[in-house]
């Protein structure tokens, strides 16, 4: 298990997004992190305070966690100077990095000397099975997205919390590294050798009662040129019952490819259903959510609804607004 409460190591991140593992920790599990860690010209600040590496300890943190999402999941030369010195100052270190902790022998060194340990939660630890699209027991969600970071696990987390609060019968499914550091469990979906991946979901949403929802949370875009595959695996493994569209209305180009625009919500529910009916030909989109953090609330509620209006869907921003109507509809 990994030690808490945790001192968000930002790095160098050039923008908020960059930090979204710090981001969804610092929402879901504020009691866990007990303050933020900056290099010089960090662009992300989660409004927690900075504290040095010895601030952290005095605070009582216990791990280090490398907050950041960055291309490619690398471990700067910038950040491994500071991870050592964690870890010489009795820190233990977590990350959801491709590059793993583990892989870096200054890093092992560090530990080893120190008595540190080293997470690596984007390590797959189970041999999962090929999947074989067989019907499971059961109700499923999948958030997909117009893009990558739009808001696909806030969705699912921000729905799972609501149908609890109602008493409902309800799990949130983690995919990927920041689901999984909030939660402590999940599938590093990104890390499962492809011809697995489909079966990995398979596994991660197993038969359950009749009236339980899973919420899957999504990754990728299917319109995302890199990150596309993993999107696929999720939609045929998952075999969702419902899909929830995600969206953030003011971006203008594929996260880090700006050569490519954003499709349509209409032209990524076109896309998404008839590939998701391949698995489940019940599936059907129960609404939208939308992103609006980059709003204010007036543009926010008419942003929400003029894609009511156009889509003929209850739309909501679920961590600012509720998820209340994306629940409502999947169990009306």
């Amino acid at each position: 298990m990994i030690q808490t409460p945790y001192l968000l190591f930002l790095g160098d991140a050039p923008d908020q997004l960059a930090a979204k593992v710090a981001q969804g920790i610092k929402d879901w599990r504020p009691e866990n992190a007990v303050g933020q860690f900056r290099l010089p010209g960090c662009g992300a600040d989660m409004g927690l305070t900075d504290m040095s590496l010895q601030e952290g300890l005095d605070a009582g943190a216990k791990t280090l966690v490398i907050g950041v999402a960055n291309r490619g999941g690398m471990i700067s030369t910038a950040w491994k100077e500071v991870l050592v010195q964690a870890l010489q100052m009795g820190y233990d270190l977590a990350a959801g990095l491709h590059n793993l902790l583990r892989d870096e022998n200054e890093l092992q060194s560090a530990a080893k000397v120190n008595g540190g340990t080293l997470h690596d939660v984007r390590v797959p630890t189970i041999a999962y099975p090929i999947a074989n699209g067989q019907k499971r027991s059961g109700k499923r969600v999948l958030a997909i997205g117009t893009d990558c970071s739009c808001g696909k696990m806030y969705t699912a987390m921000s729905m799972d919390a609501e149908m609890r609060d109602r008493g409902l019968k309800s799990t949130f499914r983690a995919t990927g590294q920041t689901g999984i550091l909030i939660t402590g469990k999940g599938v590093p979906l990104d890390a499962v050798i492809a011809d697995f991946m489909a079966g990995a979901v398979e596994y991660l949403t197993p038969d359950n009662d009749d009236d339980h929802w899973d919420h899957i949370e999504g990754q990728g875009s299917l319109f995302h040129v890199s990150y596309s595959g993993v999107t696929m695996a999720l939609i045929h493994g998952g075999q969702p019952d419902a899909l929830v569209l995600c969206h953030e209305p003011t971006r203008m180009h594929m996260r880090g490819l700006p050569q490519f625009g954003l499709p349509s919500l209409e032209t990524l529910r076109d896309t998404a259903v008839p590939l998701a009916r391949v698995a489940n030909p019940d599936c059907f989109v129960a609404g939208v959510s939308v992103n609006t953090k980059a709003l204010d609330e007036d543009a926010a509620r008419a942003c929400l609804a003029e894609i009511e209006d156009r889509m003929g869907l209850p739309a909501t921003d679920p961590f600012r607004f509720g998820a209340g109507k994306l629940v409502d509809a999947l169990t009306s």
